[in-house]
């Protein structure tokens, strides 16, 4: 599979919860992180998706919000994954983050060069990664 998409996550569906027009899919990457998606029930289906289904999770990098200090905040987004800052590309309007995750996954976010700035972020420093569960798309194989 070929995807312009940055975050590619291979995985196993570890929850599925069902609602009556959507669903809630969590996947855990072969990296032992947790991503969160909802998805309607009809692709719910129409992926075949059960628990314990080997899937890809997929997210845009525009999708990544970057924060660097989460004391005390309570977010509504179910996925932040927390690193280090692997790499930072700057240009002069937009910037690419990479954020090395614990399990070894890499998750590229894309940022303005300000953002850069005003949240002191250089390699080496401590980030997370926030992306809200209806901006993770999932994908079978089969």
């Amino acid at each position: 599979m070929k995807i312009s998409a940055r975050n590619v996550f291979e995985g196993r569906i570890s929850a599925l919860s069902s609602g009556p027009v959507s669903a809630e899919v969590e996947v855990t990457t072969t990296g032992g992180d947790t991503l969160v998606s909802t998805i309607t029930q009809g692709s719910v289906s129409a992926l075949g998706l059960v628990v314990g289904k080997p899937v890809v999770a997929v997210v845009k990098a525009s999708s990544v919000m970057v924060m660097t200090d989460g004391s005390g905040v309570k977010l509504s987004a179910r996925n932040c994954l927390t690193g280090t800052v692997k790499k930072l590309a700057v240009g002069p309007i937009s910037a690419e983050v990479v954020i090395a995750l614990p399990g070894g996954a890499e998750i590229f976010a894309s940022v303005t060069r300000d953002a850069t700035t005003e949240l002191g972020l250089h390699e080496g420093s401590p980030a997370t990664a926030v992306i809200k569960a209806s901006s993770v798309i999932i994908g079978s194989r089969d």
